[in-house]
């Protein structure tokens, strides 16, 4: 909260403020923000490339990560990634990787230093990579749910693509917006329910969860997986011609040329 408050503290040397978000994802709060300051404020959208299952990969990456996702089915696969700022103790980390063995589910696993470690617990319903392309992973037909930190960038990602999530803040703005994907917009299922304190989330918990998760019949999950669809239409009516993100954008740009216009003919 205080690295939050501290960025408001400039606020009043600038002319504008541009939020990377979509007006319709969180009308509240930009409506406190408008109401708080007297600068124009924008929403631009998410700001993430478009991705398409037609494009090419790229030719010096090692993508058998893409050709394993292509092989499972549909919606069966749970992407993991905790970030790279901060990170679960190793003994919670070590604890993820038993109950990923015990559930038999299919798993895709992001763990930058520990990924060799960690092989030898999690078994062979998946892989542990040091590195992937999120953003194409997450668009995938297999990929089911995210296990995710709640950075906003992967918040983002996830929602854009229409995938739930499974929630597991640590910090910074990480509670906030895993309050906003649970309890908000409904698109996910909180792992961790108390970010202070290390409460240490047991394996026997975790199988639980990620397999009533992973389970695409399951009552308590389709109606998150349903949701999860209509925020991708949400996402794309705002960014789309005429939209909240398109007019805003434009609105920003044509303050600009404004603006600039005025002060050319100072």
């Amino acid at each position: 909260m205080q690295v939050i408050l501290k960025g408001f503290q400039w606020i009043h040397k600038a002319q504008y403020l541009l939020i990377s978000s979509i007006y319709e994802l969180e009308s509240q709060a930009i409506d406190i923000l408008k109401s708080k300051f007297s600068i124009p404020i924008y929403t631009f959208g998410p700001t993430i490339p478009c991705i398409s299952p037609k494009n090419d990969l790229k030719p010096n990456l090692n993508n058998s990560y893409i050709e394993w996702l292509d092989s499972q089915p549909i919606g069966s696969v749970l992407y993991i990634s905790q970030g790279s700022f901060l990170s679960a103790s190793s003994e919670q980390i070590d604890e993820i990787a038993k109950a990923l063995r015990e559930s038999n589910v299919r798993f895709l696993w992001i763990a930058r230093n520990e990924a060799s470690r960690l092989k030898q617990i999690c078994g062979n319903m998946g892989l542990v990579l040091e590195w992937c392309d999120q953003l194409r992973v997450l668009s995938h037909s297999s990929i089911g749910g995210f296990w995710s930190h709640c950075g906003w960038n992967s918040t983002k990602e996830s929602v854009i693509s229409g995938v739930p999530l499974l929630t597991f803040p640590i910090g910074l703005d990480q509670p906030f917006n895993s309050k906003m994907i649970v309890e908000d917009w409904k698109v996910g299922l909180r792992v961790k329910e108390n970010v202070n304190g290390d409460v240490l989330i047991k394996k026997s918990e975790i199988v639980k969860l990620v397999c009533e998760f992973m389970d695409l019949d399951s009552e308590v999950t389709k109606g998150i997986r349903e949701r999860s669809g209509k925020l991708i239409k949400i996402c794309c009516d705002a960014i789309g011609d005429g939209g909240s993100a398109d007019v805003d954008l434009k609105a920003f740009i044509g303050d600009i040329i404004i603006n600039f216009s005025k002060s050319t003919h100072a």
